[in-house]
């Protein structure tokens, strides 16, 4: 069974960091492509960054382009969101997800059947 459990969530003033991460478990990780996506109150959940399977390939958002970075590390199963520049419109709850071989033109939230419980971000201006 596979689980993905988000961390490092919290509030945070405007221009500020944070670092998401998440755990994979009861996958081979290295054979699955990662994705963050987040939902603010009120909107449909959106794209924010992929990593494909093989590191080899990585979208972001126009919106977080620039100012986020992802990064996967295979040895500790574990997917990263480094958020830089943070601005209040970045509030929501972010969402990592998880698709066999998933590559990095894979941006929708239909394309993955694999999702953590979210981790809440608050920027506050």
């Amino acid at each position: 069974q596979v689980q993905l459990v988000e961390s490092g969530g919290g509030l945070v003033q405007a221009g500020g960091s944070l670092r998401l991460s998440c755990a994979a478990s009861g996958l081979t990780f290295s054979r699955y492509g990662m994705a963050w996506f987040r939902q603010a109150p009120g909107k449909d959940r959106e794209f924010v960054a992929v990593i494909s399977w093989n590191g080899g390939g990585i979208y972001y958002a126009d919106s977080v382009k620039g100012r986020f970075t992802i990064s996967r590390d295979n040895a500790k199963n574990t997917v990263y969101l480094q958020m830089n520049s943070l601005k209040p419109e970045d509030t929501a709850v972010y969402y990592c997800a998880a698709r066999p071989f998933g590559i990095a033109t894979m941006s929708s939230p239909q394309q993955y059947n694999n999702w953590g419980q979210g981790t809440q971000v608050t920027v506050s201006s």
